[in-house]
């Protein structure tokens, strides 16, 4: 759940000073242990990702743009990593998923 809720953050569909569903709540609608989303919640805090405020509720945090962007950046070497170690096992060769990163580039 964490890891969803940063991917939203570092996309940008949720901002700065976005209110966060309450820790009960999002429990209540996915259906899990309050516990389990107060941990995901204190390990966003921890991270940096929202602030919590006691009595208020939970927000995105104000991210640094620097710090945002190598949070982006080891996302995406973190999905290469995982393509490179496929096509190895597959036989693939560097110039052939070379070709395929730049038609796909150019694509989307």
């Amino acid at each position: 759940m964490s890891g969803q809720i940063k991917g939203l953050i570092l996309k940008g569909k949720l901002k700065e000073g976005d209110l966060l569903p309450s820790i009960r709540g999002l429990a209540r609608d996915l259906q899990i242990s309050v516990i389990t989303t107060k941990r995901a919640y204190d390990e966003l805090e921890k991270e940096g990702f929202i602030e919590i405020v006691q009595g208020k509720g939970s927000y995105v945090a104000g991210q640094n743009k620097e710090l945002m962007r190598e949070k982006k950046l080891k996302i995406i070497e973190e999905g290469l990593t995982e393509v490179v170690e496929e096509s190895k096992l597959l036989g693939l060769k560097y110039g052939e998923i070379k070709e395929m990163l730049k038609i796909l580039f150019e694509e989307v």
